[in-house]
């Protein structure tokens, strides 16, 4: 029986030939039954090159990331804003990407946009430590741009380790980059939001991104819309004058 450190070692060299074939566009191995073995009942282990290893954790998928270097942003960022708040949270948030105070504090959803989300979480009957609370990004791009396609595709295996060790029963994607990365569709969110989506068997709500709120404060009657159907689906109890 192989010790501890060859196991290790295993688990090491197998994740990264795991990303590389994923930077070569490859998300998924054929499985081919040896002619000698027995047929066995097949889990979740077996899954695309972005699954996590068997009882990966939060600081696992965290230590990889602390001297990343994979896209640019790795370069200009102040600290890694890699997640915060329950790491077996029925209820997970994703965002897009750090802002400036999320930068120099390393936390995310922690300025004005993430006050207001806040105020939606404890609305919904949580505290912000109940949920968690995440980004697609986890290095703030310059000047608050939009993500660019390259830095996605390197965060993106990232955040699905993420969820998976996270396990959430509801994830609420933020934003257009946020649900489009998540369900790899290019539709925008005015469309995706309303209904849940399917994501790895979780369900998935899109809903707009807070600091969209701040600009179209109109809009955050849609947003508790949505909310309440995550409520709902939670068997969170929704006040009847609920508006």
């Amino acid at each position: 029986m192989a010790g501890d450190g060859e196991v290790k070692e295993l688990i090491s060299s197998l994740r990264v030939y795991l990303e590389e074939l994923q930077e070569t566009g490859v998300d998924a191995l054929p499985f081919v039954q040896p002619a000698s073995a027995p047929s066995r009942a097949t889990g979740k282990a077996e899954e695309g090159s972005a699954s996590p290893v068997r009882g990966e954790t939060l600081d696992d998928v965290r230590r990889e990331l602390e001297e990343c270097g994979r896209c640019q942003l790795g370069n200009t960022r102040t600290n890694l804003v890699f997640g915060v708040g329950n790491p077996a949270a029925r209820l997970a948030f994703v965002g897009e990407a750090p802002g400036r105070d999320e930068d120099l504090q390393g936390e995310p959803f922690v300025g004005e946009a993430g006050q207001l989300l806040s105020k939606i979480i404890n609305a919904m009957g949580f505290e912000r430590s109940d949920v968690y609370i995440c980004n697609v990004l986890k290095c703030r791009p310059p000047g608050n741009r939009n993500p660019q396609p390259d830095e996605i595709e390197k965060c993106h295996p990232f955040l699905l380790r993420q969820l998976k060790a996270i396990a959430p029963e509801v994830i609420v994607c933020l934003g257009t980059f946020a649900a489009q990365t998540l369900l790899q569709t290019k539709a925008p969110i005015s469309k995706l939001r309303g209904s849940f989506h399917d994501y790895h068997g979780i369900p998935l709500m899109p809903t707009f991104h807070p600091a969209f709120l701040l600009r179209n404060p109109a809009m955050k009657r849609e947003v508790w819309e949505d909310m309440q159907q995550v409520m709902r689906l939670l068997g969170k109890e929704v006040p009847k004058n609920s508006k």
